[in-house]
């Protein structure tokens, strides 16, 4: 397909990528990997050509297509009022610049298992579920360099995208549809068993329409809002304390992101990156002393949970305790709120042990899924049918 410059109605653009997306999908489902070059580029060249660019094709080690998104970068003064321009940390790996990443437009399924499983984006799958955090880092770092779990960083720029653009992505949010304009629905692919009365839960990758997207577009990264919450790597609490990976370093794969790894930092008021325990670095309290009630960002952890309790309030409500300053660093990985209009996005934590983040939301979140949701409640081995996954690239 070669387009020439003129007006072209949305319907028209949504119709010719989703009929190549489904053409791919179907390939791929019928007759397994695409090992011919020319098939490779044939496929590549029509969703370049469909997006406008804006969407292509990349194949792993093992010839699996992924249909990914074309981030663009970013700096600080892009996303974040009153930022410098600095390219945002998603965009910084290794302390090399990069100028663009690559998102994968739907949430993945996986194909093969153990070494052999690799992450897969394509149109109208059944998310992958039941998925812990280490699993879910192996299915997309084993697809090859480059390769790896989308990152906190990356889906922080994506997030704070949509907010200063003033859109808001909706989603399945409320079994199979968006709990805000209702006729909004995607197709089913998983019914919730409640008490014997079957819900609509997950639906099919991509199947919802274009407002579902990070941009509005038929070309943007779908289901950021519900369906499945989504590990993300470079981000953790470790009895309260957050951690992260120096810039967008958890995009390298060979970066070590278990639970003794060397490369986990903590941050001080002022941004600095310092060693994990060093004195005053943020850590999120509970303000009731049983390790419950709201989350503040705080330099001691006053309040912890005794890993049965939680805290959770909206994230634009996550406060910060007096005399405590937080960075614009946490604003940018957007584990602390910019302002009060993050919608009604929740955020959840316990502050003990090793807790691995999620995001986004799930089928039943209604207001309290959306791009700023942040889940940091859970262990690394946690699963279950409603947590899935990303994966991105940049080289």
């Amino acid at each position: 397909m070669q387009y020439i410059s003129g007006p072209y109605t949305q319907g028209q653009l949504l119709k010719d990528i989703h009929e190549i997306e489904i053409a791919l999908t179907e390939r791929f489902l019928h007759d397994g990997v695409i090992t011919d070059a020319g098939e490779k580029r044939s496929w590549r060249d029509r969703v370049l050509d469909a997006s406008f660019g804006r969407n292509t094709v990349l194949f792993d080690d093992q010839d699996n297509p992924s249909v990914m998104v074309v981030f663009p970068l970013q700096t600080e003064a892009d996303l974040l009022t009153g930022g410098i321009e600095k390219a945002h940390p998603a965009f910084i790996v290794n302390g090399s610049i990069k100028p663009q990443i690559h998102i994968a437009k739907y949430q993945c399924f996986v194909s093969g298992s153990g070494a052999d499983a690799r992450a897969i984006s394509l149109k109208y799958q059944d998310p992958k579920t039941y998925i812990d955090y280490d699993a879910a880092l192996a299915a997309c770092s084993q697809k090859g360099a480059g390769w790896h779990l989308m990152t906190n960083p990356e889906w922080a720029a994506v997030a704070l995208w949509c907010k200063k653009q003033g859109f808001w992505p909706r989603g399945n949010n409320s079994y199979g549809k968006d709990y805000a304009i209702t006729s909004e629905k995607g197709i089913p692919s998983y019914y919730y068993d409640s008490s014997g009365t079957k819900y609509i839960g997950r639906v099919l990758t991509g199947s919802g329409p274009v407002a579902w997207s990070h941009d509005g577009s038929p070309f943007g990264i779908y289901d950021l809002n519900g369906n499945v919450h989504e590990w993300v790597g470079g981000l953790r609490l470790v009895d309260g304390e957050i951690q992260i990976l120096v810039d967008n370093n958890a995009a390298d794969n060979t970066k070590d992101q278990s639970a003794v790894s060397t490369e986990w930092k903590a941050m001080l008021q002022d941004g600095t990156l310092v060693d994990p325990g060093t004195a005053d670095t943020l850590k999120y309290n509970a303000t009731n002393a049983d390790g419950s009630g709201s989350i503040e960002i705080n330099t001691a952890v006053v309040n912890q949970s005794d890993g049965s309790t939680y805290a959770s309030n909206t994230f634009k409500t996550t406060a910060t305790a007096a005399g405590v300053t937080v960075p614009n660093l946490a604003k940018l990985l957007a584990i602390a709120p910019i302002d009060g209009d993050h919608g009604g996005d929740n955020h959840y934590m316990r502050n003990v042990g090793e807790r691995l983040p999620f995001r986004g939301g799930y089928w039943y979140g209604t207001s309290s899924a959306g791009v700023f949701c942040l889940i940091l409640d859970y262990e690394r081995a946690h699963s279950n049918h409603s947590l899935g996954f990303r994966a991105a690239f940049v080289l």
